[in-house]
């Protein structure tokens, strides 16, 4: 079975307050995987194309982003073999249809309306967590 521990998580988020509540939220969950931050899909590109984020990889993307929002990140990403395979989890403001009907497209492990998870963010955490212990990941 993998080391979870050993699983990157990548939040793409614009909004300072959602990433700190988040990490706030893996503390409490006693979560202590290495957690990298963008904020925005240019920034996130940077950092994976510049190595700087190691496979596995699990990615927490919000959608409404400025510069390049979290659908055009996915577009990309998945053109890319290195990490076309990595698990991405949206978790958004957005409760639309189409964007959820989209990012599935992009073939997304799951999609969070963030006024759905609540306010600390931590039913989110417990899923995740689940989820990278429970599967495998490819590395």
């Amino acid at each position: 079975m993998q080391d979870y521990k050993t699983v990157n998580i990548m939040m793409v988020d614009d909004d300072v307050i959602d990433v700190k509540t988040f990490k706030r939220s893996l503390a409490a969950s006693r979560v202590s995987n290495p957690l990298h931050t963008a904020c925005d899909g240019v920034e996130a590109l940077e950092l994976l194309k510049g190595g700087l984020v190691d496979k596995p990889l699990l990615i927490i993307l919000d959608l409404n982003m400025p510069r390049m929002n979290g659908i055009e990140f996915l577009k990309e990403l998945r053109q890319d073999p290195k990490y076309r395979d990595s698990v991405v989890f949206v978790m958004t403001t957005s409760d639309a249809d189409e964007d959820k009907v989209e990012a599935y497209n992009f073939n997304v492990a799951g999609y969070m309306v963030k006024s759905e998870i609540g306010n600390s963010f931590l039913p989110a955490i417990d899923l995740i967590d689940q989820f990278w212990k429970t599967i495998q990941l490819p590395s």
